[in-house]
């Protein structure tokens, strides 16, 4: 089996590293993703790029992302990522920085919907596990490529293509179109479509499988500071309310980010790691801001934890609304 269930945890660059991905594990994603390497750097044997791949075995099935564009260097470097023991590849085609798409990587390979069929099919050819490919809408609103590359996906012999419902030019402004995602899986045989897209909660998740028919959701900014959406996914699935996040429930799953950011990085590094992630959990409740200020500012691990338990924690309380984006109007 590809996936273990229709929840994934898309690659988050920067973000998906092993603590986060220790965490994101403890509730059963279908699969959750490294962060996104470049061919170039894998084949060249370049030892930062391996790190971002490092996984433990309790995380299977586990999935590594490829960006490039040269057909030939992709299949040697699926090669490599398949003898590392992954259990799925996907082609990234819907990052949207400067520094990737400028070589034509990324969502650059929009502009080339004929290459990304040659990349596809030259890693396909490769290896013997799944290959899927993660899109965006198109470069921008007046080259909108989904349904041709979901065809040309499948005819390269992608198992699945992710869709996220925004053009490059976009980047992260504005709401999602899921009419796109609908339209791939309208004109898709056997490839399966994954939807992408404005999913921060259970009940988004849902209006996207009962909107646009997809096969699974792919939620990406969603998983940060709480881990456990998959769970909650899965239980609106099965019409099942979310297990209701307390004070309490938040500050250990912080805790244990910590403590897990600190067994994998040197302090320095811990440090810078876990002011970003205080901020994605904190972030999700009231009367916290004296305390994301202080971890700011703090010069060492100890003293982060030093602030933890010395905060008054009473008057802080659970966010209930969705956070980063309002509900996309369907109508």
């Amino acid at each position: 089996m590809m996936f273990r269930n229709k929840v994934l945890y898309a690659p988050l660059a920067g973000c998906s590293d092993l603590p986060f991905r220790k965490m994101s594990c403890k509730y059963l994603p279908g699969i959750v993703y490294c962060e996104m390497v470049k061919i170039d750097a894998l084949v060249r044997n370049d030892p930062h790029t391996f790190r971002m791949l490092d996984y433990e075995l309790g995380m299977h099935p586990i999935g590594a992302q490829l960006c490039g564009s040269k057909p030939q260097i992709a299949a040697e470097a699926a090669r490599m990522v398949e003898g590392l023991g992954f259990d799925v590849i996907d082609l990234n085609c819907g990052c949207p920085v400067d520094k990737v798409t400028k070589d034509g990587s990324g969502s650059g390979m929009l502009k080339t919907p004929e290459l990304i069929g040659e990349v596809l099919a030259a890693i396909v050819g490769a290896v013997k596990i799944p290959v899927t490919i993660k899109i965006r809408a198109g470069w921008d609103d007046q080259h909108i490529v989904t349904r041709q590359i979901t065809k040309i996906a499948e005819e390269a012999g992608a198992k699945a293509i992710a869709i996220h419902g925004r053009t490059r030019q976009q980047a992260y402004k504005g709401n999602a179109n899921w009419d796109y995602i609908k339209e791939c899986k309208e004109v898709a045989k056997d490839i399966q479509v994954i939807g992408n897209g404005d999913l921060f909660d259970a009940e988004s998740a849902l209006r996207m499988f009962s909107y646009t028919g997809c096969d699974a959701v792919l939620i990406a900014r969603g998983t940060m500071g709480q881990p456990w959406i998959a769970e909650d996914v899965q239980r609106a699935l099965l019409g099942e309310s979310p297990l209701k996040r307390s004070v309490g429930d938040l500050k250990a799953a912080l805790y244990e980010h910590f403590g897990h950011i600190l067994d994998y990085r040197p302090e320095r590094q811990a440090l810078l790691d876990m002011r970003r992630v205080g901020c994605w959990y904190l972030k999700r409740l009231t009367n916290v801001k004296e305390l994301r200020m202080q971890i700011n500012r703090a010069e060492s691990s100890s003293e982060v934890f030093a602030y933890l338990e010395a905060f008054s924690w009473e008057p802080a309380e659970p966010i209930s609304e969705s956070l980063f984006a309002a509900p996309m109007d369907l109508g």
